[in-house]
């Protein structure tokens, strides 16, 4: 009996791992065939890099945020803290991860082929207008819908007014770049042929105004449309082909990061990249010449990453994350500070709990929150399930053009009869 029971016990035992075992390798061997199917689709004229590059950028984004934004637990309220106040050394992490420059350089860039693209197709400004709009709008809707809830809820059961504020604040912050995006958007047929020494020499004159006559502080508002449009006229002149040789690049790099460097060094300038709470200058908010002339810096390193980047991106599995997070960009930019703060609201139920709730001024803060990022990617990825078809909308047609797929030639100047697909 012992005998038999026993044999029946290893059998199902092993039954069970079997089934197991052979469910993950379908699973396995499915998302392999996804992978390979991702990349037979990509047409081989296609520029991964350019894809490769709006990751990275958004990547730096989403990742800097995390890193530097702290929510502080101050008895009943939350207030905003960055390790970068009392760590000062640790500034060189925003030279890292404040990668909005390589944004819009890509965004230029692909903004002004789909133009001449369109053109080519005899597709009227208007149609491609739209249709470019409601792809970035359109998960907008889904932020501004939950975050409305979320304040009243708030509100009505009498949290800190303060807290509410700061909640509302870093959720919607992402907004700013939207609309800063969608107005240059609308206006790349201007943009096609302009230089980007025209907006760079309006960021100068504001700022000399500004910091060296005293002007007044709104001023360096205009900034944040000539700041970024200088990065975006740059995508536009690599569209034109103007930046193909390697020598733009260095020339973007070392003159970006010598300029920069004079800037903070003698002019004062702060050398931190993002806002710190209670700094009396910001590079950021709203940009100031010195973020720029770092931005022309990054875009320079970008450009001469993109050979490495190509190569690289001809493997299956690099190149459909890449085209997985491309498609799912706006996404990604829009809730990852909501999944910050969803996760520190929730960590609250257990108390105050380092490097999520507690002051950011030691490296023992630092390794907590950088053990807290799988968790906030876990957030995102709850947030990506539940808002991505926002940003994706309706199924296609089975056998449509997908627009992970869709085509950015290589290397070379676009002309309209040449122009891709964007």
């Amino acid at each position: 009996m012992r005998d038999l029971t026993g044999t029946n016990a290893l059998t199902g035992s092993d039954t069970l791992r079997g089934g197991t075992a052979a469910t993950g390798r379908t699973t396995l061997t499915g998302v392999r065939t996804a992978i390979r199917r991702i990349d037979r689709a990509t047409p081989s004229e296609r520029d991964r890099s350019v894809d490769a590059l709006r990751a990275l950028a958004i990547l730096g984004v989403v990742l800097g945020h995390w890193l530097v934004t702290a929510l502080v637990a101050d008895g009943g309220a939350l207030r905003t803290a960055s390790p970068l106040q009392h760590m000062p050394w640790l500034t060189p992490v925003s030279w890292v991860f404040q990668t909005l420059a390589v944004f819009f350089l890509v965004g230029g860039h692909v903004a002004t082929r789909s133009y001449a693209s369109a053109r080519a197709r005899g597709t009227a400004y208007g149609p491609w207008l739209r249709a470019r709009a409601v792809r970035l709008l359109r998960p907008v809707a889904a932020v501004l819908t939950l975050w409305t809830v979320v304040t009243a809820c708030l509100l009505v059961s009498g949290a800190d007014f303060g807290t509410v504020r700061t909640l509302v604040k870093l959720a919607l912050s992402p907004l700013w770049f939207l609309v800063v995006f969608a107005g240059l958007t609308a206006a790349t047929p201007l943009l096609t042929r302009l230089s980007p020494l025209w907006p760079l020499a309006v960021v100068l004159h504001v700022d000399v105004i500004r910091f060296g006559f005293g002007g007044p502080a709104w001023l360096g508002w205009v900034n944040l449309a000539a700041g970024w449009l200088v990065p975006y006229t740059l995508g536009a002149a690599w569209t034109r082909g103007e930046l193909e040789g390697r020598r733009a690049g260095w020339v973007l790099l070392g003159g970006g990061a010598s300029a920069t460097v004079v800037l903070v060094t003698w002019a004062g300038y702060p050398a931190s990249m993002v806002g710190i709470p209670g700094a009396a200058v910001s590079n950021l908010d709203p940009p100031t010449l010195a973020a720029v002339t770092f931005g022309l810096a990054q875009c320079g390193l970008a450009l001469l990453l993109r050979e490495p980047l190509r190569r690289v991106m001809r493997r299956p599995l690099l190149w459909a994350g890449t085209a997985l997070a491309n498609l799912s960009a706006m996404t990604i930019f829009l809730w990852h500070q909501t999944s910050l703060m969803a996760v520190t609201a929730l960590g609250l139920l257990a108390g105050r709990l380092p490097g999520l709730h507690t002051t950011p001024d030691s490296l023992v803060w630092v390794a907590a929150r950088v053990a807290w990022l799988p968790v906030f990617v876990g957030a995102l990825t709850l947030c990506w399930f539940a808002f991505g078809a926002h940003e994706r909308g309706p199924r296609r047609p089975t056998g449509g053009p997908s627009r992970v797929v869709r085509v950015h030639r290589g290397p070379g100047p676009a002309t309209p009869k040449a122009a891709p697909h964007a």
